[in-house]
């Protein structure tokens, strides 16, 4: 049996006395986009949180490639290859998108540098039309675009994104579903979490809701689409 690239199992998590995540099961496989719906307050970015070590769970585990990383500090799960996309971008606007990428590419030198930039450059043309105008003066896509670039830099096994449509034009959200339905890859598995269903819908294959700390469904997102509560709650109305 295939040891999942990213296993949690009975996380519980949360701020304080503040429990957020009531024992979440969810796994990750390299080669998968998966996504994690729910609405505010669910729980979804604390979960995230939560794989990337920026918040320490009160029980449960991590495991990356079948090894609990459940203590792990921020920056050693970045060098395993943990890599995460923030909500609302947070790229360094006063920087050219070129120094933006080569903070993403922190620790990398001489040709596995120039390969990364390479193929961040291949995956967003435009970035390389931009690499040296300011990463604050680009659109919204274009910075979401940037941030993902920046995460790929450092070659992650696991890329976590928070809320990737968030404040896009429909366009625009359609264009950045494309891409990130294309990050994974033969030893690259993504976690994707939206509050959009119909834009997670179309960039994973498979999905988890977060109800209240809780996982309430999972399953392939073909089926999670015909689910009658995601219909109801989450999905537009034929």
């Amino acid at each position: 049996m295939i040891e999942p690239l990213l296993r949690i199992t009975g996380l519980v998590a949360g701020y304080g006395r503040i429990e957020a995540l009531h024992g979440v099961d969810l796994v990750v496989n390299a080669s998968e986009v998966v996504c994690l719906i729910g609405r505010n307050g669910a729980g979804k970015s604390t979960l995230l949180k939560s794989v990337a070590g920026l918040v320490r769970p009160a029980r449960g585990e991590i495991l990356l490639d079948g090894e609990e990383i459940t203590d792990w500090p921020v920056q050693r799960r970045a060098r395993a290859g943990i890599a995460t996309v923030p909500e609302g971008r947070h790229v360094f606007g006063p920087l050219s998108v070129h120094d933006n990428l080569l903070l993403g590419g922190h620790g990398q030198h001489g040709g596995m540098l120039a390969a990364s930039l390479d193929d961040v450059y291949t995956r967003f043309p435009r970035l390389a039309e931009r690499r040296h105008q300011a990463a604050g003066t680009l659109s919204g896509g274009e910075q979401q675009m940037l941030a993902i670039g920046r995460a790929l830099m450092a070659g992650p096994r696991v890329i976590l994104l928070d809320e990737p449509s968030l404040g896009l034009a429909p366009r625009i959200m359609a264009e950045v579903a494309e891409i990130v339905s294309a990050l994974a890859g033969a030893e690259t598995g993504v976690l994707v979490v939206e509050q959009n269903a119909e834009v997670a819908f179309r960039i994973a294959r498979r999905g988890y809701l977060l109800e209240r700390g809780v996982i309430s469904a999972s399953g392939p997102t073909r089926v999670l689409r015909d689910n009658a509560r995601v219909r109801a709650a989450y999905l537009s109305k034929d």
